[in-house]
């Protein structure tokens, strides 16, 4: 597992917020064409996925103060991330909500 100071350092802060502003940057320029959003969250999926399998799996801790330590601080900062998938039953719903609002006007 590697040093909590660098995850706390200042650089690395700055250096999400980057990653963070890039991403609402790019939602603002596909705002209104779905199949570009569908891209980008398809995109986020796939970094999110090969960090999991990938580097994070190699850092996990193998000893118990380190486990420990990990699982503190998914306690206190918020859980485990996950990226969730719009069901389709959802997609549909809104579909027809949405038709249905159409034909009412």
């Amino acid at each position: 597992m590697s040093n909590n100071k660098d995850f706390e350092s200042t650089d690395f802060s700055e250096q999400l917020q980057k990653i963070a502003t890039a991403v609402h940057d790019v939602v603002q320029e596909c705002q209104n064409d779905t199949l570009a959003l569908l891209n980008l969250l398809r995109q986020l999926e796939y970094l999110h996925r090969e960090i999991r399998d990938g580097v994070f799996q190699e850092s996990l801790p193998d000893n118990r103060q380190q486990l420990y330590a990990l699982l503190k601080d998914i306690e206190t900062e918020g859980g485990w991330p996950y990226i969730e998938r719009m069901r389709l039953q959802t997609f549909l719903a809104k579909l027809l909500q949405e038709k249905m609002e159409d034909n009412e006007d």
